[in-house]
């Protein structure tokens, strides 16, 4: 039986974070740029998942005589808009063989930023019409940090 052979790790002290010996620089560059790569790509299924769902939910809309209207109904918009990046995700990273757990992590970082708005959406803190951009403005460092915390996965 074939064992592969571990990533040696120097010892750390306390409070230091482990330094990977296994790697060279260039190694580590190489990681941070897939990282990088791997984030704007995630951007990219965004927006097509925004585009292409919003497309359809707003003609199927149409075709049923209403329409969803981001200054009328805030919470509606910002949750269709935050299922619609999502999909367009999960769709993108099961595709790239991530497993279900990350896949749900990053569509949970979609809707996080829409609850968390909601309540200074009712207090009259933030407006109907800014919230979507509101929402995005916290969804794309949070996706940030939900890939930093597997950073191993995406890349480095």
């Amino acid at each position: 039986m074939q064992t592969r052979p571990k990533r040696q790790q120097t010892q750390h002290t306390q409070g230091a974070v482990p330094v990977d010996s296994g790697r060279t620089p260039a190694e580590r560059q190489g990681g941070k740029r897939r990282f990088a790569r791997h984030y704007l790509e995630m951007v990219a299924a965004m927006v097509v998942g925004m585009l292409v769902l919003g497309a359809v939910t707003r003609g199927v809309l149409a075709l049923a005589g209403t329409e969803l209207s981001a200054s009328r109904q805030p919470e509606l918009a910002s949750l269709e808009m935050a299922f619609d990046t999502s999909v367009g995700m999960a769709v993108w990273m099961r595709g790239r063989g991530h497993g279900w757990a990350s896949t749900l992590e990053m569509c949970g970082a979609m809707f996080v930023p829409a609850l968390a708005l909601f309540p200074l959406l009712w207090l009259d803190v933030i407006a109907g019409d800014s919230m979507i951009a509101l929402e995005h403005l916290v969804m794309l460092p949070l996706m940030f940090l939900v890939m930093v915390r597997r950073r191993n996965e995406y890349g480095c």
